[in-house]
């Protein structure tokens, strides 16, 4: 028996600002969304399964309060776009989950699927994660929605090659068959940006 293997490519032309929020707008793609900014004084200490969903700053990295203000405002900026939102996922990292939480789009999720490559070695191991990873990219989001899905940086540059920022969203258009294609990217202020000047 033949498996698929799940693979990306890149759209001809990538779609910013105004046209890729109206792409958004009419549904069927997945936004991968790294965590919201993080307190780099701190730092992961993970001995034992399930230890990351600690938000006890003493034992895992966990968001600033400006990583907190900006996902509040990523937030308020898909809704104020109206871009539809079916599913949201998160890795269960308490970084990760308090990022689309605040953000306040839907229930969450969580989801072992995107985890953080530091801890792959806990659910099946690196490719694994890759793989699923690339599976969940390449799955359709119900008809007229997006599926948004928090999670981390490593995991996004391994499984797709392109290295989001903290709280950075990429777009990918899912073919339906585990395959999928980036079509852009938007980093806080520019999500920012967009809504604003739909509200003038």
């Amino acid at each position: 028996m033949l498996l698929a293997i799940p693979s990306f490519s890149q759209a001809d032309g990538e779609l910013e600002g105004l046209a890729l929020a109206r792409a958004l707008q009419q549904g069927g793609y997945n936004i991968y969304f790294r965590h919201a900014q993080t307190d780099w004084d701190q730092s992961d200490r993970i001995v034992s399964q399930s230890d990351w969903e600690s938000c006890d700053p003493a034992l895992m990295r966990q968001l600033s309060d400006q990583g907190r203000k900006a996902a509040r405002k990523t937030g308020d900026a898909i809704r104020a776009l109206k871009i539809p939102v079916g599913r949201v996922l998160a890795s269960p990292y308490c970084r990760a989950v308090e990022t689309v939480s605040l953000m306040d789009i839907g229930n969450v999720e969580t989801t072992t699927e995107v985890m953080n490559l530091r801890a792959a070695s806990y659910v099946g191991g690196r490719e694994a994660v890759i793989d699923r990873t690339r599976m969940l990219l390449g799955t359709p989001p119900p008809p007229g929605t997006n599926t948004v899905i928090g999670a981390h940086g490593n995991v996004a540059r391994a499984a797709t090659s392109v290295y989001p920022g903290e709280g950075e969203g990429l777009v990918f258009r899912p073919s339906g068959n585990g395959e999928f294609i980036f079509v852009g990217r938007l980093a806080p202020p520019q999500w920012h940006q967009l809504a604003a000047g739909i509200s003038k």
